[in-house]
């Protein structure tokens, strides 16, 4: 009797852990928004780039300060904050401060959901999101090397130019 209790509870612990596996799992979106998000973080980090993140956000989803502000003050970093306001987009009403509650509220939980798993419930898409993050992301940073090479910070680094061509040496006369 002892030997199928154990059995039992053991069956079913491998079968819950199992399942914790399966719900881990994420989807290439999930990956790929993921790799966009950390790639932007590292990029805000720099304290020349966070303006320009802000600003950009701020123009791309017709939002205010407080609201980017409101988000960043929740522990989000911008790619996150580009998600949120991203997936906000796609709900009935657009960027309105009620769908940034919303997926906010279903980001911190509990039970705390991912990205997928919150455009899977409310029945909106990934890939229009993951193309924003990568486009706020590489629009800021082609302002910024442009700032850089107006400051005389960038460019290739000393090469005056290419030289000119040498000069031919002219024909002798035969001896």
């Amino acid at each position: 009797m002892k030997n199928k209790e154990m059995i039992m509870m053991v069956s079913g612990l491998m079968l819950c852990a199992g399942m914790l596996v399966l719900a881990e799992e994420k989807s290439a979106d999930e990956k790929k928004l993921d790799t966009a998000t950390v790639e932007m973080d590292k990029e805000a980090a720099m304290p020349a780039c966070q303006e320009a993140f802000r600003e950009k956000i701020k123009a791309d989803f017709g939002v205010d300060d407080a609201t980017v502000q409101g988000l960043l003050d929740q522990k989000m970093g911008y790619g996150e904050v580009t998600i949120a306001l991203g997936l906000a987009r796609q709900l009935p009403g657009g960027v309105t401060e009620a769908n940034i509650q919303k997926i906010t509220a279903l980001r911190q939980g509990p039970p705390v959901m991912g990205w997928g798993r919150i455009s899977r419930d409310l029945g909106l898409k990934l890939g229009p999101v993951i193309s924003n993050v990568r486009k706020v992301s590489a629009e800021v940073r082609k302002q910024q090397k442009a700032e850089n090479r107006r400051k005389g910070k960038g460019g290739k680094g000393g090469n005056p130019g290419r030289p000119g061509k040498m000069d031919r040496p002219g024909k002798g006369g035969r001896p």
